[in-house]
């Protein structure tokens, strides 16, 4: 009997409903009908294609642009017990035999494959499958089938005939950034028949964006780093030379960062990826040739050390952070001058109409990084979606403001829009006002009243005002190659009705860098969470991870993670009740994990609080006046200014076990030394025991070294092993 797609869902994946459009784009594909899928990275649309696998017969063809996703993808449903494979030129040719076997005796229910793959020898692979079961066709990452696309791949338009080939099986496009001129090119270029078009929305709740002057860049990153000790992140640079000195001079100041761009022997790269995401690599420094598909979900933070070339990349990188649905942060450092740089690269010889399209699609991205109003707003609008701004989770609505009143000078400045007939773009508007003696201020435009009215202001003053007139309507920009100011109905009140300009503006912008909050700092549950027992549940989950040779990710996502050192569960049945747990990994993790949650219960004499959980909510930004410091960053500031171990605790209200905890993570960054925190005579004694664990027990520990040793300096030392073994790992390579 066939099983339900909730069921499915259920038993494999460890989740109890479907999120944004995955249920309709399940039931459509289920119905064998084509479909197109546009959703926000993180937001799960592998499983639009896979529930659907596994409900009808056969085998499901995933085409995915890099072997590093079809690795990923593969090694996290085999995870979940669910057959799957892939072939790529990663294969050596036995590899490859034994998966076209697997094929052939049907058993396997999903195989990814390269769009090359289908394209190569004139299609020979499409022809086998013709006389194979093939339940779905899933295109995915489909924005690069199209020219339209930030990222167009010319091996996707062999495509275009796979609708043509295989008239009956349904075809699922997937996306998580395509404007309306890319969805429909899209849906033409694949030939798809009648498809149901599902648009999730593009707002991605957990993530607060944060646009930075480019000034002093590494010196703000550097503290960024110093900041979030234990988060991962990517920061993305325009060139190859970027990443590589950004990277060496991470290194230089204790980070530990990798570089990743194109010109990187293809060995080497899968090697540098393969570390970052099995958390061996903390920070990766890459150009855009990085990235795409990635899976790792707990990386808290994406950087733009350059500005990205449109705002469809620009979504899609920054997406990559965040994806287990946890507090991530997205940080943009602009300057004009990449805007420059940027410009040229635009220019495509002999293409005018790709250029001026590429000149746009800049612009856009200028004006996000320029503008004053709510950034969340402005990117759901670029991708068609209304949002209604104060977002409380951006640069601009967590800043503080004060009310401005602009009548005089916005008069002064439309007074000279309107004079010179609305023909001049913005540069010219100031300059006249200023009384520029330049060749461009004509002699009848100097005979004008306005003329030099605002020479005593700044040009940046102007420019300023120019933008809140346009941002509230006061002014519009024609969309021509070199735009013009143009009065509108709003404008025309100012100047003949004596309205009121009453604008705001920033007295103090929020920034990512100079406060900031840590990994640890979650949303927050019902019930008290408890770090030390994340912590534990974080080796458990690399070493588990390790001995599969997969990334921890795929085990268990850190929201998962977070669930269980909250609410504590002490059976299989419990477990159940968790996100992330299905049958599958009932069974083959259940009693590993749940040996390590009693252990830590008895030693603190906790109880389950299952019974206290509530259905998985969707995750929404705090509603907080300021962007308040992390947990663990205010830990260490009250520790370097002199205050005991007693005395944080009793001043921050929280357990002498928690602020222990945050100590020792900051000994494991390097960031304090052990021997500020215990007898260094005594690490090498607990670290010899625990080289005799497979997994490494406090309790154990504390039982065969006796009551000389505390809780607190084992788990130092242990923090003090680890990084010793991530420098002697680094060193080697």
């Amino acid at each position: 009997m066939m099983k339900s797609p909730l069921e499915i869902l259920q038993k494999y994946f460890g989740y109890t409903q479907f999120r944004l459009e995955q249920a309709s784009a399940v039931e459509n594909v289920i119905a064998k009908k084509d479909t197109f899928v546009l959703m926000p990275t993180g937001g799960g649309k592998s499983l639009c294609y896979q529930v659907p696998a596994l409900v009808l017969d056969g085998t499901a063809i995933v085409i995915s642009p890099l072997i590093a996703l079809m690795k990923d993808q593969v090694d996290a449903l085999r995870t979940n017990g669910i057959p799957a494979a892939f072939l790529n030129s990663s294969m050596n040719p036995l590899e490859q035999n034994q998966t076209f076997h697997q094929l052939k005796e049907g058993k396997l229910k999903l195989l990814y494959v390269a769009p090359e793959k289908l394209s190569a020898d004139n299609g020979s692979f499409l022809n086998l499958l013709s006389d194979l079961h093939i339940s779905l066709f899933a295109v995915d990452e489909a924005h690069c089938v199209s020219h339209w696309g930030h990222d167009f791949r010319p091996d996707y338009l062999f495509l275009n005939g796979l609708k043509r080939q295989f008239p009956q099986t349904p075809i699922i496009a997937l996306t998580a950034s395509a404007d309306e001129i890319t969805r429909q090119d899209i849906i033409k270029q694949l030939n798809l028949r009648e498809p149901a078009v599902l648009i999730s929305s593009f707002d991605r709740g957990n993530i607060k964006y944060f646009v930075q002057p480019k000034q002093s860049v590494l010196n703000h990153i550097v503290q960024y780093l110093n900041e979030h000790p234990n988060d991962s992140g990517i920061i993305y640079c325009l060139s190859r030379k970027g990443t590589e000195d950004m990277a060496n001079n991470l290194k230089e100041n204790g980070v530990n960062a990798a570089f990743y761009h194109a010109g990187i022997p293809s060995s080497e790269r899968a090697q540098i990826q393969d570390d970052f995401i099995k958390d061996k690599i903390r920070i990766m420094v890459a150009t855009i040739a990085f990235g795409m598909g990635i899976d790792k979900s707990n990386v808290r933070f994406v950087m733009h050390a350059d500005l990205p070339k449109n705002i469809e990349s620009y979504y899609q990188e920054t997406g990559r952070a965040g994806r287990d649905g946890l507090p991530s942060e997205a940080i943009l450092f602009y300057s004009n001058a990449d805007v420059m740089k940027l410009k040229k690269f635009a220019m495509i010889e002999g293409n005018e109409e790709q250029s001026t399209l590429m000149l746009k699609k800049l612009q856009q991205m200028t004006d996000f990084a320029e503008m004053q109003k709510c950034r969340r707003q402005y990117l759901m609008e670029y991708f068609g979606e209304s949002h209604p701004g104060n977002c409380n989770s951006c640069d601009y609505c967590l800043s503080d403001f004060e009310n401005w009143d602009a009548t005089i000078d916005a008069q002064k400045l439309l007074s000279a829009i309107f004079r010179l007939k609305e023909r001049y773009g913005k540069n010219l508007i100031i300059d006249f006002l200023r009384g520029s003696k330049g060749a461009k201020i004509t002699d009848y435009m100097r005979g004008l009243p306005t003329y030099g009215i605002g020479r005593n202001t700044e040009k940046t003053y102007w420019h300023q005002l120019i933008k809140q007139l346009l941002l509230n309507g006061f002014l519009q920009e024609s969309n021509e190659e070199f735009p013009v100011l143009k009065l509108t109905e709003k404008s025309k009140e100012v100047l003949f009705n004596r309205k009121k300009v009453n604008l705001q503006k920033v007295r103090a912008f929020a920034k990512a860098v100079t406060v900031a909050e840590t990994e640890i700092s979650y949303p927050k549950n019902e019930v008290e969470e408890h770090p030390e027992l994340f912590n534990e549940l974080r080796v458990l989950r690399r070493q588990q991870a390790e001995h599969e040779n997969v990334p921890p990710y795929v085990i268990f996502s850190d929201a998962t993670l977070l669930e269980l050192a909250s609410y504590l569960p002490h059976t299989k049945e419990e477990l159940s009740q968790i996100s992330g747990f299905g049958a599958f990994k009932i069974e083959k993790y259940g009693e590993i994990f749940l040996d390590l949650i009693s252990e830590y219960c008895s030693k603190n004499n906790l109880t389950s609080k299952i019974s206290e959980k509530k259905p998985k909510k969707q995750s929404t930004p705090k509603k907080e006046n300021q962007y308040q410091a992390g947990t663990y960053t205010t830990t260490f500031q009250m520790y370097k200014a002199g205050n005991s171990i007693e005395d944080i605790a009793k001043n921050r209200n929280l357990s002498l076990n928690t602020i222990q905890n945050h100590l020792a993570n900051f000994v494991e960054v390097g960031t304090i030394k052990a021997s500020e925190l215990m007898d260094t005579n005594k690490i090498d004694p607990i670290i010899s025991f625990a080289k005799t664990q497979t997994i490494p027990s406090l309790k154990a520990i504390k039982e065969e070294l006796g009551e000389e040793f505390s809780y607190f300096e084992i788990h130092v030392a242990l923090a003090f092993y680890k990084r010793k073994e991530k420098e002697n790992s680094t060193n080697q390579k």
